[in-house]
């Protein structure tokens, strides 16, 4: 358990790296786009465990690691839109559409909302 957690927090630290690289680089050169970093780190993210499970299912041979390394470690540290991208496709291939929309809708209205609120108290408090 020590080595898949070391992996995680080595993968996570990397993930942070490249997302704050790229929202600097995009910041620096597009001020007025500043959310295309994040659009681009979602999507590639996305991509990636899209790509990475499919081969992994593929290579379960591979150490455990190596695996949980690079996608909740490396993928969650660039973004956590791609685990709850890949949830929500195990879902509806899973047969689960009505619970996959609620997640969705939870998801993303309620992270709006949590995020309004933190902002709202934040405010209250200065």
């Amino acid at each position: 358990m020590t080595r898949v957690l070391l992996a995680v927090a080595a993968g996570g630290a990397m993930g942070c790296v490249l997302r704050f690289l790229a929202t600097s680089w995009v910041v620096a050169s597009w001020p007025r786009h500043y959310y295309l970093a994040t659009l681009t780190v979602n999507m590639l993210g996305c991509l990636l465990i899209g790509l990475l499970s499919g081969l992994f299912l593929l290579r379960s041979d591979l150490p455990l690691e190596l695996r949980t390394g690079l996608t909740v470690g490396l993928l969650g540290g660039l973004t956590t839109f791609s685990s709850f991208s890949l949830e929500m496709l195990s879902l509806l291939e899973g047969g689960r559409t009505a619970e996959a929309m609620g997640y969705l809708l939870c998801s993303m209205v309620g992270g709006l909302l949590a995020a309004w609120l933190g902002l709202t108290l934040a405010r209250l408090c200065q």
